[in-house]
């Protein structure tokens, strides 16, 4: 049985959080603070509406969704005002792992051959209001969408044995035994609606009761368990903490048997300090958490390596890395980590914007404004191409590597960072 998914969804409303499609209470007056609640309490995945009127208030949704995005670890499905391609793109754009295409508007039916072959059939959902709409467009779901969300909870059992893809199966408050039994069928994805949302704070007790009933969930389950590692004279084992995107160290720390068994359940790096004799879960009091990307044990299973992403800070000091203090370094020439060229440029080039230098050529830029910015990236873009003509490939390089300058220029003209370009590449 695949695994089954907790899926809450966020309606934005006016910049808030309301209840539903049709009420428009608010839960929650800041969106992203929600969506971090959700995350907190352990769910899959999430699934964001935009129920905005006019193309400001979708513009202003749009950042509250890059927002969310930013700040989850787990995936996050763009819905609401999609009429054209141009509105997919601005989903994924956003960050959205995927985005929904609502089959109660023929706009959106006959645009999902053409966003899916563009950016992938797994980047594209279904959103399903009655049984008629999987009838009518089987054939090309099945082709170019990867899941369905269901709305009508009444149609569910009908729609498992119909869609020729997985299905999100949007439920209202129900028995837990009803439920389990639901979850037994073939073919569900996930389920969302008022069951979720309003169980939030009981979504590790569902998923335990769901795998006792022989349901596979989402929870992670650890290879080795905590007897299985070789401990230090206090029953501590250390745990070497590396960021999964750039492999810098960020920090050593100590866990017991529960603060390991805490990171495998919850996602979140949790450890055990040695000097208060407790648990912490790194970031409880920051918001600068550690999700789990993956733990390693060593060959003598003494020592735990785990690749995390970062929030802010690993260093209580402001420092993103403990190791920031130099004690000796050898001047011996070493390959330069790519990632690490890139940011240490444009790092200079927003220190140059944020802090004007005379003379700077980069000011410059700044000083023209866009247009001039990228009058020189088009120029640097035409020197490539004649320089690419050029038997001797040195000419390229140079002219790649003004390309690349200028090219960050534009981006902090915009406000857009290294990691949001790697992000999406990374998506492709």
């Amino acid at each position: 049985m695949n695994e089954r998914r907790i899926i809450p969804c966020i309606f934005l409303h006016n910049k808030k959080a309301v209840k539903s499609f049709s009420d428009d209470t608010v839960l929650d007056e800041n969106p992203v603070h929600l969506a971090g609640y959700y995350n907190e309490n352990h769910c899959d995945a999430l699934i964001v509406y935009d129920l905005s009127d006019g193309d400001a208030a979708h513009e202003e949704s749009l950042d509250i969704i890059k927002e969310i995005c930013e700040n989850l670890e787990i995936p996050v499905i763009g819905a609401g005002n999609v009429k054209r391609m141009e509105d997919v793109k601005k989903l994924l754009y956003a960050g959205c792992s995927q985005a929904v295409l609502n089959y109660s508007k023929e706009e959106n039916v006959a645009i999902t051959e053409e966003v899916s072959k563009k950016f992938g059939k797994d980047k594209i959902v279904v959103c399903i209001h009655d049984m008629i709409e999987i009838s009518n467009y089987k054939d090309v779901i099945e082709e170019y969408a990867d899941r369905i969300i269901l709305l009508n909870p009444k149609d569910i059992k009908e729609a498992l044995q119909t869609s020729p893809v997985p299905v999100i199966a949007t439920l209202p408050e129900m028995t837990l035994d009803k439920l389990i039994a639901l979850l037994k069928l073939d073919n569900v994805y996930g389920i969302t609606g008022d069951i979720v949302t309003e169980n939030a704070v009981e979504f590790d007790a569902l998923k335990t009761i769901f795998e006792e009933n022989g349901i596979s969930t989402m929870q992670t389950h650890a290879a080795f368990s905590f007897d299985d590692f070789k401990l230090n004279s206090d029953g501590l084992i250390p745990v070497v903490v590396q960021d999964c995107k750039t492999d810098e160290v960020l920090m050593v720390a100590y866990m017991n048997k529960e603060a390991y068994e805490m990171t495998i359940k919850t996602g979140r790096m949790t450890y055990f300090s040695r000097s208060r004799q407790k648990l912490w879960i790194k970031g409880e009091t920051s918001g600068h958490y550690q999700y789990v990307k993956s733990l390693t044990i060593d060959c003598d299973y003494d020592t735990i390596l785990a690749k995390v992403t970062q929030i802010g800070a690993a260093c209580h000091t402001g420092n993103k890395t403990c190791f920031f203090q130099n004690i000796s370094e050898n001047e011996t020439k070493t390959e330069d980590n790519p990632l690490h060229v890139f940011k240490d440029v444009y790092n200079v080039i927003l220190d140059r914007k944020e802090h004007p230098k005379e003379g700077s050529y980069t000011n410059y830029l700044f000083d023209k404004g866009i247009d001039k910015i990228l009058k020189k990236l088009g120029e640097e873009a035409t020197e490539i191409v004649i320089a690419a003509k050029n038997p001797n490939p040195n000419e390229v390089k140079y002219e790649i590597s003004d390309f690349l300058y200028h090219m960050m220029v534009l981006m902090a003209e915009k406000n857009i960072s290294w990691e949001e370009i790697t992000e999406d590449l990374a998506k492709r």
